[in-house]
């Protein structure tokens, strides 16, 4: 299950990041790097350090631009080693995408429909579907174009899953343990119940960052994951 845990390093810090990382230690091996950490903490470097002592890396940039500039940061990224990577679910980014992680083994996740977003967010961003609507479109590009995976809510994994098969990766954020609190997240699901529904990877950042005791909260995290639920004091 460890493999599945993906930890969002949402800080501005590379010292807290590092922090966390050291707290965490061998209970978690595959982190997050997205906007806050890539801008504010040194993310590029912290993730090469990260990939250097043996971990996984997965920088959550969501990039959309002209073919070529996609294609050739997506080129850059795979230099570095890293395992995931994130572009906006248009197909024309994605077969960019594809294209400039060929030879390597980065990932090309394309992501959906956020999951802080809802239907009535959908509909105002202009478009003609609902959310599960836009996921499943997406999805079905996602597996034209030929890219690793998608990122989408887990209460479309099940659905998901139908669409792309059982070999790209879905990945799950707005996870939440039972009990927590949801913040912005609008379409969040616990980790057995995202598992169970067909996600592959799930994406935890302030249920474990925020925590008093992140290793604690990660290994409870794990366990729920496993289908056993523990209480963290």
């Amino acid at each position: 299950m460890a493999g599945q845990l993906i930890v969002g390093l949402d800080v501005s810090s590379r010292a807290r990041a590092e922090e966390i990382i050291s707290l965490l230690g061998d209970s978690v091996d595959f982190y997050k790097i997205g906007y806050q950490c890539f801008y504010g903490a040194d993310g590029l470097a912290l993730g090469k350090a990260l990939l250097a002592a043996g971990k996984k890396v997965f920088f959550d940039l969501k990039l959309l631009d002209i073919d070529n500039t996609v294609e050739k940061g997506v080129a850059a990224i795979a230099e570095t080693g890293a395992t995931m990577l994130t572009v906006h679910a248009y197909p024309k980014a994605m077969r960019a995408a594809q294209k400039g992680a060929e030879g390597s083994g980065l990932c090309i996740l394309g992501v959906t429909v956020l999951t802080s977003m809802d239907d009535n967010d959908v509909k105002e961003a202009g478009y003609a579907r609902d959310a599960a609507g836009m996921v499943a479109l997406r999805a079905q590009q996602a597996r034209e174009a030929g890219i690793g995976g998608v990122v989408a809510s887990a209460h479309e994994a099940e659905m998901v899953r139908t669409i792309v098969g059982s070999k790209m990766a879905i990945v799950t954020p707005g996870i939440r343990p039972a009990g927590a609190a949801l913040g912005d997240q609008k379409r969040a699901m616990t980790p057995a119940d995202a598992l169970a529904a067909g996600a592959s990877h799930l994406v935890v950042a302030r249920p474990i960052i925020a925590a008093p005791d992140p290793a604690a909260a990660a290994t409870a995290i794990l366990a729920e994951m496993d289908g056993k639920r523990v209480s963290v004091a």
